[in-house]
């Protein structure tokens, strides 16, 4: 059974889980629908949300496909959370990359590269272009400090004022029912779920990654490529002082710390994208959606060129080659920061808000039973007078 709008959907098959209650121990999502058994429009985007696809329901539950019931909770919860994201997207005119998915980012990024590349080609004489620059200063002997840090600064500065405003969106929607705002507490046990990504180890045995057998590569994969983004920030962050604070210029020699920062990200980023491909691929598609399956395959494609084309620029920088291998890597850095907001990337932003609203509600639940009430906000007296 399946149904147009994939709130309706998620609704039936978690009235179903709500009923059984065999899932329970997998993960926060089914003891949070439990609690919320009205299962609102507001409670099902926050438990699509909440799952992080470990697929593990899918092959425990016995009411799954063949059964007439049909039970399919990983696909309800994808197909909703690509609902939110297109809901939330901000500017609206650009949800429509978020419809078209892997074609839309394909477009985007191949022009992005073609217009960045084709301006370099235009505008740096090719006697400079294909020489070789050694030494402090030779990357901005082609392209200019100012141009390299504009170009970088700008998508990126739109892509969080996209995603703030659409996370923005997410948390007032929740907050409308007059919830209470979150502790500190609350925001460390949220940091601490998020960093060590405990809903995707399935209960204890790790995620369904390929089929019914469990794994923890996916949760590994995933550290992974967050320990690759991290290392290639801190080599950017490094970089900048050098560049500012004790004014030495790139590039910098192999064993110099934002080398040796950026060459472990690059190789993180670069096993970490080629193994979730992998996995990707190999997958029962049966918990997933066409337009998820495609959402990740591009965004892993993205993040493949960024790390590779750095990895390659690395290698060759004292050759011809450096000058095209400069601007491809600034190239495919610059779409990746334009499709952030539009991409299968914005879901860590969804999923942490809501670990942040689990673990609010988990500590009020808690404080309850020991006999501690909080005072209620002035939205939630409104809400129980009405």
């Amino acid at each position: 059974m399946s149904s147009t709008d994939p709130r309706a959907e998620a609704r039936r098959v978690l009235a179903i889980c709500n009923a059984c209650g065999y899932c329970n121990g997998f993960c926060d999502v089914f003891e949070s629908a439990r609690l919320r058994p009205a299962l609102t429009d507001t409670d099902l985007e926050h438990l699509a949300h909440l799952c992080h696809h470990c697929r593990n329901c899918l092959y425990a539950c016995q009411y799954a496909p063949p059964h007439p019931f049909a039970v399919n909770v990983p696909r309800a919860l994808t197909e909703l959370r690509h609902h939110a994201y297109l809901r939330h997207a901000w500017p609206r005119p650009l949800a429509r990359l978020l419809v078209d998915g892997p074609a839309s980012a394909l477009l985007v990024a191949l022009a992005t590269i073609a217009l960045v590349l084709g301006a370099v080609l235009a505008l740096v004489p090719h006697t400079v272009l294909f020489a070789v620059h050694q030494g402090p200063g030779a990357f901005y002997a082609v392209i200019p400090w100012g141009w390299m840090s504009l170009l970088a600064a700008l998508p990126l500065g739109w892509s969080l004022l996209a995603v703030a405003v659409s996370l923005r969106r997410v948390w007032r929607e929740g907050a409308s029912a007059g919830e209470p705002p979150p502790a500190w507490r609350d925001w460390r046990a949220a940091l601490a779920d998020l960093a060590t990504l405990r809903n995707l180890r399935g209960g204890g045995p790790g995620c369904n990654d390929l089929d019914d057998r469990p794994s923890h590569w996916r949760r590994r994969l995933h550290h992974t490529l967050l320990l690759g983004l991290l290392g290639c920030l801190a080599a950017t962050t490094v970089a900048t002082v050098y560049h500012h604070l004790l004014g030495l210029q790139a590039p910098y020699p192999w064993w110099s710390l934002p080398v040796v920062l950026g060459t472990l990200g690059g190789l993180a980023m670069t096993i970490a994208t080629l193994g979730l491909a992998w996995l990707t691929l190999r997958a029962d598609p049966t918990p997933s959606t066409s337009v998820s399956r495609g959402a990740d395959a591009a965004l892993l494609a993205l993040l493949a060129a960024v790390a590779l084309s750095g990895l390659a620029l690395l290698g060759w920088r004292a050759t011809a080659a450096m000058g095209v291998l400069l601007a491809l890597h600034l190239a495919t850095v610059t779409a990746f920061f334009l499709l952030i907001p539009y991409s299968k990337l914005v879901h860590g932003g969804y999923r942490a808000l809501a670990l942040l609203r689990e673990a609010a509600a988990k500590r009020r639940r808690a404080r309850r039973a020991a006999g501690i009430f909080e005072p209620q906000s002035r939205k939630a007296r409104k809400v129980n007078e009405g």
